[in-house]
């Protein structure tokens, strides 16, 4: 008869494998061997202190978990996750969505509603995360343009409930912004966006890339205004000046969506944003305290610390 501590150590091989090489989640091994969730976790972190497992951290593995260290300290971060330099720049969205739709469902796993923002990028993660889950998320807009949230249908899986603003991101008047606002559809889903615990938005660049130019929302006359006015760049098309704060302008009072105060005031807001465009305006917006965690790349990242390091060679001169 095999005794006890052969018989854990068998237990502990089979997590490891299920885990490590057959990519199932702590839950999904729970309910394979019969054993609650809490018992994977301490077979697991056993193996690693026995030496079941081993990690050899490579070097480029070694200055992603530095570039971590040091954002977190610079913005003050709950959690950042780094992907590997995207070779192609067309492929960052989609694997910097990949990415935090992974983070997402690895980190949130009792996550039953999600905010998503306006954008290229976190329409990306709203349709990964969708496809990957294991039991329905309720997703709610934080801003108008239902263009953005509606699922990418290839995949034939979209585990979702949307819940939308069906109105226009930016209504052609004052006015009728206002008129919007007091609409209970825009009440109803407000209060729900409350009760998230998780938030998504991207960052937008002031290029003529940006998604707010390439879907027609905002001509280049007023882009080119809002530049003049200081703007760096966009959180739910909130246009941002280099330390981060609201720039003024008549833009603002014909949006729908969602206030930065509201959002500096919400549970894990979580920033997907990269690339070399975009790395004023993800400091700047770093820098306003709009989000908990930022997923992003190696690239992206070292950009960031350099203009930390060089506001410090300035503030010192």
């Amino acid at each position: 008869m095999l005794e006890a501590v052969e018989l854990e150590r068998i237990m502990m091989e089979k997590v490891v494998w299920y885990y490590y090489f057959e990519d199932l989640t702590q839950n999904e091994i729970a309910n394979l061997l019969n054993v609650n969730r809490t018992r994977v976790i301490k077979l697991l972190n056993k193996a690693r202190k026995t030496g079941i497992v081993r990690f050899v951290l490579r070097r480029d593995s070694e200055l992603r978990v530095n570039l971590h260290k040091q954002l977190l300290q610079a913005f003050n971060l709950k959690d950042a996750f780094i992907i590997p330099e995207v070779p192609d720049e067309n492929d960052l969205n989609t694997s910097i969505a990949q990415a935090a739709a992974i983070y997402i469902n690895d980190m949130f796993q009792n996550m039953d509603m999600i905010n998503i923002g306006y954008g290229d990028t976190p329409s990306k993660v709203l349709n990964h995360l969708a496809t990957m889950a294991q039991k329905p998320i309720s997703c709610v807009s934080l801003t108008g343009g239902v263009n953005y949230y509606l699922p990418d249908t290839k995949s034939g899986i979209f585990n979702a409930k949307l819940h939308l603003l069906p109105l226009p991101l930016l209504c052609a008047s004052k006015e009728m912004a206002q008129a919007m606002h007091n609409e209970s559809e825009f009440i109803n889903i407000s209060r729900m966006i409350s009760l998230s615990s998780v938030s998504v938005v991207g960052i937008g660049a002031m290029s003529s890339s940006a998604t707010i130019i390439k879907s027609g929302i905002l001509g280049l006359n007023d882009f080119n205004y809002l530049r003049m006015k200081g703007a760096v760049g966009d959180i739910l098309c909130h246009f941002i000046d280099e330390e981060g704060k609201l720039v003024e302008n008549t833009i603002e009072e014909r949006l729908i969506a969602t206030t930065l105060d509201t959002l500096k005031n919400l549970n894990n807001v979580i920033a997907v944003a990269g690339g070399k465009n975009k790395v004023q305006a993800i400091y700047s917006a770093l820098y306003g305290g709009y989000f908990d965690i930022l997923i992003t790349d190696e690239i992206t990242a070292k950009g960031l610390i350099e203009m930390v390091n060089n506001k410090e060679e300035e503030a010192m001169q």
